[in-house]
């Protein structure tokens, strides 16, 4: 079975209002989560559900896009941007 690939997209700020990242809209709890070893693929796998399910408009497509090319590539749009900068 694949590991499920975390949903960070290398874009760390989280809303005040919400307590959701702007990249991904995990919470800082389930951020945690998502490091422990002992969280299993289940688990990850309806949270990503989940945390797609908050997003809208923008977010939801930037969350995609990058999404998608980290599991293809190893690395989100964000960071690959920073690392063509340098």
């Amino acid at each position: 079975m694949n590991k499920l690939i975390s949903p960070c997209i290398s874009i760390c700020k989280t809303d005040p209002v919400t307590g959701y990242c702007y990249g991904c809209a995990r919470t800082e709890e389930e951020k945690k989560l998502w490091k422990n070893e002992n969280t299993n693929d289940d688990w990850k796998s309806k949270n990503l559900a989940l945390i797609i399910l908050r997003m809208k408009g923008w977010q939801l497509e930037t969350f995609k896009e990058s999404y998608k090319y980290k599991i293809s590539n190893g690395i989100s749009l964000f960071k690959k941007s920073l690392l063509e900068k340098k």
